[in-house]
């Protein structure tokens, strides 16, 4: 069988990134151009100053995964990128310079929902990965709890009813003074307290999730205490998030009787949850897989892993495709 020789581009927030990916696990390159360091300054994403900066950025990034992969542009099999959820402006820079390769190249173009690409990620690690599975999508946009029935197969099991549990650790390190990416800076400081600060742990129906009580709450304690102790504060707070996302996921297990669970998404990347679910796993009763660190962050090697199952099930673009900022999973 003919190996599939994806080029993948992602542009959905802050991150312009190209990656070319053989049959959907073998990674030949993978660029990120992050702009951090850019948005740090206004404590958050500017999405006209991310749309800017991916046009300014995205012809040398693909270029630059072509000649990383040692390839030409002619041979590329298929064009893939991002299509949704995202930054609107964002989103069309990626899908608009795909839209264009396709049709100079006269290549198939494969348009890949961006939360789908989060799952992929966890097959470039793990290529004996194969569903079924259940997989928990945590990111600064998305908490979802997914089954996984094939490749491009998802039924949500329950997800967040306001907060995404990256947004919610952005805000909370805002307000208490740690800047921007939140999520980093609450996993490290974190580690130098204790975890003896009560706070409230939402009860929600079914396998759904809320963050916005707990941000709440570690936001007005703060505001009435700016002298507490920070590194407690944080502690407490990963502490009782990670205890909603575990309650969760094991309830999941229970009723769907599937025993593999897969992390995804930015905020996979921190290490307490990622020790706690860890421990989940070293009981016996599930395997845990999450990906590597590069991964975890938007990245175009996801987008093209799971523009291949797309592309292998006939799902295949037309130039009229567009940017969609509120895509569902399965959308």
């Amino acid at each position: 069988m003919k190996d599939i020789v994806i080029l993948g581009i992602e542009s959905s927030c802050d991150e312009t990134s190209a990656a070319v990916v053989v049959n959907g696990r073998k990674v030949l390159s993978n660029i990120i151009n992050s702009q951090i360091n850019i948005h740090t300054t206004y404590g958050g994403v500017v999405p006209e100053i991310a749309s800017r900066c991916h046009i300014e950025v995205i012809n040398q990034v693909v270029k630059e995964a072509i000649k990383q992969a040692e390839l030409k542009l002619e041979d590329i099999d298929v064009i893939s990128c991002t299509y949704g959820p995202g930054l609107v402006g964002a989103l069309l820079v990626g899908v608009s310079y795909a839209k264009g390769l396709s049709y100079a190249l006269n290549k198939p173009l494969v348009g890949v929902n961006h939360i789908a690409g989060h799952i992929a990620a966890n097959y470039i690690t793990y290529p004996d990965l194969e569903p079924p599975f259940l997989c928990l999508i945590i990111s600064g946009g998305h908490t979802h709890l997914v089954k996984i029935t094939d490749y491009t197969n998802f039924e949500i099991l329950g997800r967040t009813k306001d907060d995404a549990i990256g947004e919610s650790y952005d805000k909370v390190a805002r307000v208490i003074g740690l800047g921007y990416p939140g999520g980093p800076k609450i996993d490290k400081l974190a580690y130098e307290g204790i975890a003896n600060i009560e706070l409230p742990k939402a009860k929600v129906e079914g396998l759904n999730f809320s963050f916005s009580g707990i941000k709440t709450a570690v936001m007005n304690l703060y505001h009435k205490n700016p002298e507490i102790d920070k590194a407690n504060l944080c502690a407490s707070f990963e502490k009782v998030t990670t205890d909603m996302l575990l309650d969760k996921v094991i309830k999941a297990v229970e009723e769907t009787k599937i025993e593999k669970i897969v992390l995804a998404g930015g905020v996979s990347a921190n290490t307490y949850i990622r020790k706690q679910f860890q421990e989940l796993g070293n009981k016996g009763n599930v395997k845990i897989y999450y990906p590597e660190l590069k991964l975890c962050t938007d990245n175009a090697a996801m987008i093209a892993a799971a523009a291949y199952y797309d592309y292998r099930e006939g799902q295949i673009s037309k130039l009229n495709l567009n940017a969609v900022p509120n895509l569902k999973l399965g959308g």
